[in-house]
């Protein structure tokens, strides 16, 4: 199983503490944030890596190199304009063209999920799209999720910048292939331009009760840092096969 990691963005809003650095670089306690995501995928078993880069794409390249002293394969898809989410998905397309279903995440949140969990509920429901879902204490800026029976996603509602709790997208999604057709090329965002379209075609929810934290701003970047140990145990904690 590949994984797509999405670490190309600005972090505009992250300048003011980490100035000269990728977001996904950040120093979380010792390490850079991104490699927790890369920790976490390995524990799990999936290990065939690639990293959608843009900004500052060498400092990435440079910190993590073939993957290989982290136990993983890790290609580089740069892009040389910003795409956004879908864009930098499209512009990968080739590393996945083989691929039946593939995992994408977000490289600026970390999710304690158990990721077979949620490839398990992808193939039940046989829809395009499978996200991780996760309830907020303030949902205002990140906009919600609806979720109807059966784990069906009814609808999204845009970020209101109220502090309102509710449910968000957590940035991590299992993809049938064929979602690839659905993404178009240059600049897109999956939240706006992609999702959308996809309602009627099937995406399924699987909301989750671990940790959550997006180091977007710099508020929650300094939580980051309060939580560095409790975020590397989750990294690389072990699942346990279910029993039937």
């Amino acid at each position: 199983m590949k994984a797509i990691l999405l670490v190309g963005g600005l972090g505009t809003r992250l300048k003011s503490v980490v100035p000269s650095s990728p977001k996904a670089l950040a120093s979380v306690g010792d390490r850079p944030f991104l490699q927790l995501l890369v920790r976490q995928l390995s524990t799990q078993g999936i290990r065939e890596l690639v990293m959608c880069t843009g900004y500052l794409a060498g400092q990435i390249e440079e910190a993590f190199g073939d993957g290989s002293e982290l136990g993983v394969t890790i290609e580089y898809s740069e892009e040389s304009v910003p795409l956004g989410t879908a864009g930098a998905l499209k512009l990968a397309q080739r590393y996945v063209q083989h691929e039946s279903e593939f995992l994408v995440l977000n490289g600026d949140s970390f999710l304690e999920i158990d990721f077979s969990e949620l490839f398990d509920l992808h193939r039940r429901h046989g829809g395009l799209a499978t996200m991780a879902a996760v309830h907020v204490e303030n949902a205002g800026r990140y906009g919600t999720v609806r979720v109807g029976t059966g784990g069906r996603i009814t609808g999204f509602v845009e970020k209101t910048g109220q502090n309102s709790p509710g449910v968000i997208n957590a940035g991590v999604y299992v993809f049938s292939s064929a979602v690839l057709a659905q993404v178009p090329y240059g600049p897109a965002s999956l939240e706006r331009d992609v999702f959308p379209l996809l309602l009627e075609q099937g995406i399924y929810g699987l909301e989750q009760r671990g940790v959550f934290i997006d180091i977007g701003i710099p508020e929650d970047y300094a939580r980051a840092q309060e939580m560095c140990d409790r975020l590397a145990n989750a990294a690389v904690y072990k699942y346990s096969p279910a029993v039937s």
